[in-house]
């Protein structure tokens, strides 16, 4: 059994996350103003300060960072490319992403145009941010 190429996996999750950082700054311009009267309505505030800004940048590199992990962990199954980050990506969407989207349906936070909006902009953030940790990668 290998071990994992910490220093490729760390910068294919770097550049994972800062895809999905910057796939979510572009995107959220297609729901904002829907966003913003949605949290209104429940009396939350859309202020972004510093220590928000910082925790989007961190979470998004914790995102990239476990996407590329566990494209890193199938690959000895599934094989090195493409086919084995859309596996990865499509199987961590519907286990994490999806799931919690779902529960925004349930607790009626956003409405459904928003969350359809978010899931397909969220798959395919995922699947763009593991191929391009997964091309980063390499064993040795």
């Amino acid at each position: 059994m290998g071990t994992i190429n910490v220093g490729r996996w760390v910068m294919g999750g770097v550049v994972a996350g800062i895809l999905i950082w910057i796939i979510e700054a572009l995107a959220s311009a297609l729901y904002m103003e829907q966003m913003q009267a949605a949290m209104e309505a429940h009396g939350l505030s859309m202020e972004m300060s510093a220590g928000v800004w910082v925790l989007s940048v961190v979470v998004s590199l914790l995102a990239g960072l476990v996407l590329v992990f566990f494209y890193v962990a199938a690959r000895p199954r599934f094989g090195p490319g493409p086919r084995t980050a859309v596996i990865v990506a499509v199987a961590l969407f519907v286990g994490g992403y999806l799931l919690s989207l779902v529960g925004y349906h349930m607790l009626g936070l956003f409405p459904d145009t928003m969350l359809v909006t978010w899931g397909i902009i969220g798959l395919v953030e995922w699947i763009l941010a593991t191929l391009a940790g997964g091309w980063i990668y390499r064993e040795s």
